[in-house]
């Protein structure tokens, strides 16, 4: 029934712990639970007591080799089995290769003295046992004590190794939280770059379309401008024309003047040369006084032709007034509406950039704190790391400082261990000197009373023979004794090499692990130094633009002194214009004809 049992149980992956205490297992059962330990890999607790294992020595010889290849199990309670040496020397064999087993319970057993040696020379080469119980199998003390420190060397390296396990994994996950963030910060902060640059750009496509739209309005105001001053020019040309006209009506009526005073002074003379000459030529005269009337008329026909003349050419100059008033209130309206315009698109154009330089500012201020605060973690974990360093090597120096007085107190007790062998060696030797001398003795009183006691030398030769046997085997004793404080010593001086190499290996380690910090130190260097190069750029970027920026402001500031110049002078102009009109209007001769009617 074990057997079927345990053969279900080989491919089974949920069992973690079998207990078949006291089930009396055979040959069978023990090949059984040695295929078991081969093929199953969930068990992790095994129970075997009162099932007289030891009894079936192909059998338990068959169970250490299923122990040994098994990397899985790590309790295994052999207890009441009847294991003697020849079984503890089987799975001694099992234990220097089994990796996993952690506590094994062989109390009420028949290890004896080769056996508990035979485990004491397994535990050498086996590093993960923690547990193991020896109580009730006639093993000496000194052996129990040797495994027992065996096994505290076992949990020290294990606990050591533990540690070093759990540091390289927190080291090992602060590295990489470290890279990630590093990478997080860095790909944020390439965001924020392209953002900026994405704004910077959309601030200058914004600033140039304003630019273009301010030009276009400009170059509208320059058409209109050059629309105007083709109108004012036109219509001097038109002013100038009427004034000619005017002129040549004035030159018309003056000569027109002179030859009425001249008929009239020439009528004069004619009159007094009439009257001087007589009466007879008062008919002729007042015939030729008709005719001069009736010139007169038609003169003075012409002359309110001329004046009608006047008054429409008056007419004429007075709508070119207006006109001109009119043109001057458009132009002073459209000059108003365009500096209006203007002023808005001054008002926009730097609220937009104000709004630009606070984002901008804003931006830098948030980006010069995020670096800051990362800079700032940075330091920090660089400080926890360091201290972790710190403590590492301190907890290395304590370690060796340890593994200094345990190779101090292992040399004193090695050193004790020699001088109790000596004294017991002396006390034997002590001893068998004395048992010697009393053989002597007994020897001399034999050949005394050899005489009178042939019958007793028989029996003194047999004890004396039994005596040497014993000598013998007291000496054999010795032998054995000084081979296993060779072994002892040899042993204690491989544990100690052991030891060496293993702390020379953390050393190791923990060089590689201040290597690798070095290397992470330079890699953050290496991103400080990118982000300074990073945030130089992006400042003289911004430097570049806020140059731009003040080249389009005065250009923008030379073309209002341009349209307030040319403002002025179209001012002066119209102002000169209206003056000179005025002062033409007022001087001329048809003014006061004009004034009169």
């Amino acid at each position: 029934g074990v057997k079927l049992l345990l053969n279900g149980l080989c491919s089974n992956t949920t069992v973690k712990s079998l207990d078949l205490k006291g089930n009396n297992l055979r040959i069978a059962g023990a090949e059984a639970l040695g295929k078991l330990l081969r093929q199953n890999q969930s068990i992790r607790s095994l129970i075997l007591e009162w099932n007289s294992l030891g009894v079936w020595e192909e059998g338990f010889s068959f169970f250490c080799q299923g122990l040994a290849a098994n990397s899985f199990l790590q309790r295994l309670d052999l207890r009441n089995n009847q294991i003697n040496h020849q079984g503890a020397g089987e799975l001694a064999m099992a234990l220097k290769r089994n990796a996993s087993l952690q506590e094994l319970d062989l109390r009420w057993n028949n290890i004896g003295l080769l056996g508990g040696r035979a485990l004491l020379n397994c535990l050498h080469s086996n590093k993960t046992l923690k547990k193991l119980e020896l109580a009730g199998n006639n093993v000496p003390s000194d052996i129990l004590k040797a495994v027992e420190q065996a096994l505290d060397h076992n949990q020290d390296r294990q606990t050591i190794l533990s540690e070093t396990h759990s540091r390289t994994r927190v080291l090992s996950n602060e590295v990489l939280s470290l890279r990630n963030e590093k990478a997080k910060q860095f790909l944020d902060l390439m965001d924020t770059i392209d953002k900026q640059r994405e704004e910077i750009a959309r601030s200058s496509r914004m600033s140039t379309a304003r630019v273009s739209q301010l030009q276009e309005a400009l170059d509208e105001q320059h058409s209109i401008m050059n629309s105007l001053k083709a109108k004012l020019q036109m219509t001097e040309a038109a002013l100038a024309l009427s004034e000619q006209k005017v002129h040549n009506l004035g030159e018309l009526l003056s000569a027109m003047k002179q030859e009425q005073t001249s008929v009239a002074e020439r009528h004069l003379k004619e009159l007094q040369q009439q009257k001087q000459e007589g009466a007879d030529r008062e008919g002729k005269l007042s015939r030729e006084l008709s005719a001069v009337s009736e010139k007169n008329l038609l003169l003075r026909n012409q002359v309110d032709e001329l004046e009608k003349k006047c008054k429409v050419q008056q007419d004429q100059l007075f709508q070119v007034k207006q006109d001109l008033t009119n043109t001057t209130a458009e132009l002073k309206l459209r000059a108003v509406q365009a500096e209006e315009r203007l002023e808005v698109e001054k008002r926009k154009f730097k609220q937009s950039l104000e709004d630009m330089e606070s984002l901008r500012l804003k931006e830098v201020d948030r980006m010069t704190q995020h670096v800051e605060a990362s800079e700032r973690a940075l330091q920090e974990r660089i400080q926890r790391l360091e201290a972790m360093r710190i403590a590492l090597e301190e907890e290395l120096s304590q370690v060796r400082a340890a593994a200094l007085t345990e190779r101090g107190q292992a040399e004193e007790e090695l050193i004790k261990v020699r001088n109790q062998t000596r004294l017991e060696e002396q006390q034997r030797l002590e001893h068998l000197q004395e048992k010697l001398r009393l053989m002597t003795e007994s020897r001399d009183e034999a050949q005394n009373c050899y005489l009178r006691q042939k019958q007793v030398v028989g029996e003194v030769q047999a004890k004396a023979n039994q005596l040497s046997l014993h000598a013998d085997g007291l000496r054999r004793q010795i032998e054995e004794l000084q081979q296993d404080l060779n072994i002892k010593e040899q042993e204690k001086v491989t544990e100690v090499n052991k030891v060496k190499v293993e702390l020379q290996e953390q050393i190791g380690h923990l060089q590689a692990e201040r290597t690798a910090q070095e290397g992470l130190r330079e890699k953050i260097a290496a991103l400080e130094r990118q982000l300074k190069a990073l945030s130089s750029n992006h400042r003289e970027a911004l430097l570049d633009k806020e140059g731009e920026i003040s080249v389009l402001l005065e250009r923008l500031r030379m073309r209002e002194a341009e349209i307030s110049r040319i403002r002025e002078e179209e001012a002066q102009r119209a102002s000169f214009l209206q003056n000179a009109i005025m002062a033409y209007v007022q001087g001329s001769p048809l003014a006061p004809l004009s004034a009169r009617k």
